[in-house]
């Protein structure tokens, strides 16, 4: 007789949780968010869609991204003070993410972080964010603030447009030999490396993606070259992490992304959004065990290739008329 399922008993699990055992803890979430979110179980029973079995991850039914923007996606009946807000210009409806357990976020950035990183306090980490400083709910400033605590100066290290001050920091470190991480919003990293090319040697450079506007859009590829020429380095690394999830995944090689273990992505065919596969290209998929006290099971708008090894490469956004595949799942 199997025991019965508990939040604690799950989050002692998700971390250690091995590839064979992804599937039970995933089916034990969606049957505890089906009975607990009510947008999730309103969902299910509009489009008449229903929990199959244990024998693959392509059966759940996974939520569109957009519901965050329109309806609070929880499991408990009273909204937590604190929620992550995505970016957007004015008069945009933006996606809200609701945070009731703070330390199980932390557990997630930190693990994951260090999955890909090695120990956070082996690192100086500098973070480059106009745009998300500016907002007082991005979870990429929260998750970068909780690392740097954790880092090798327990500093914040924060940066909008000084580039100069940023210029002579990276100097500093690069002197002393000072293993940094310089995370950045795309655009800004750009602006950077156009006016302040070095080269770095003990500086890596991680990219979050995003130029919200302020320069015409590039191909991961095009933006890498640029970044790997001006700072004269092999690889620069990518983060690929959303409002609506508590975990990331991580591209240190060729824009090839990574999940951690608890943490998986799935693709489906844009225009029937129930036909899910674990390989090929489509629109993604993503079952972030994380995420239990919001919807672990989300349908994004990205469009991508998923490998056989659960690897996969973001190649853009669907545009509105590929949006109507998703809109199938809106009954």
């Amino acid at each position: 007789m199997s025991k019965p399922f508990t939040i604690s008993e799950y989050k002692k699990e998700l971390f250690e949780v091995k590839a064979s055992a992804f599937n039970k803890l995933a089916q034990e979430a969606f049957l505890f968010q089906i009975s607990e979110n009510k947008v999730l179980k309103q969902f299910c029973s509009n489009v008449h869609h229903h929990f199959l079995g244990t024998d693959g991850t392509a059966q759940f039914p996974f939520l569109p991204i957009r519901f965050f923007k329109t309806h609070p996606v929880i499991t408990e009946s009273v909204l937590p003070s604190l929620f992550f807000e995505s970016s957007g210009t004015t008069g945009q409806d933006r996606s809200r993410h609701y945070v009731t357990d703070s330390v199980l976020y932390e557990q997630s950035l930190t693990n994951g972080f260090e999955n890909f990183f090695g120990a956070s306090n082996e690192w100086q980490i500098i973070a480059l964010l106009p745009g998300y400083l500016e907002q007082p709910h991005a979870s990429l400033v929260y998750m970068m603030r909780n690392l740097m605590k954790q880092s090798k100066t327990g500093e914040e290290n924060f940066y909008l447009y000084q580039y100069e001050a940023l210029f002579n920091r990276l100097q500093r470190a690069e002197s002393e030999g000072i293993k940094t991480l310089l995370v950045g919003v795309t655009h800004a990293l750009l602006d950077f490396a156009e006016n302040y090319p070095k080269q770095l040697q003990h500086t890596f450079i991680l990219e979050t993606g995003g130029m919200k506007g302020r320069r015409k859009e590039m191909v991961r590829e095009e933006v890498h070259t640029i970044l790997k020429d001006r700072f004269c380095v092999e690889n620069i690394y990518s983060e690929y992490g959303m409002t609506e999830l508590l975990s990331q995944a991580y591209a240190l090689k060729d824009g090839v992304f990574y999940c951690p273990p608890w943490m998986k992505v799935l693709v489906r065919d844009e225009d029937d959004p129930f036909q899910v596969r674990t390989s090929g290209r489509g629109a993604l998929n993503i079952i972030d065990l994380a995420n239990i006290h919001s919807c672990c099971f989300i349908a994004t708008e990205d469009v991508g290739e998923v490998y056989e090894d659960g690897s996969f490469r973001v190649l853009g956004r669907m545009d509105q008329s590929e949006l109507r595949g998703c809109s199938l799942m809106v009954v």
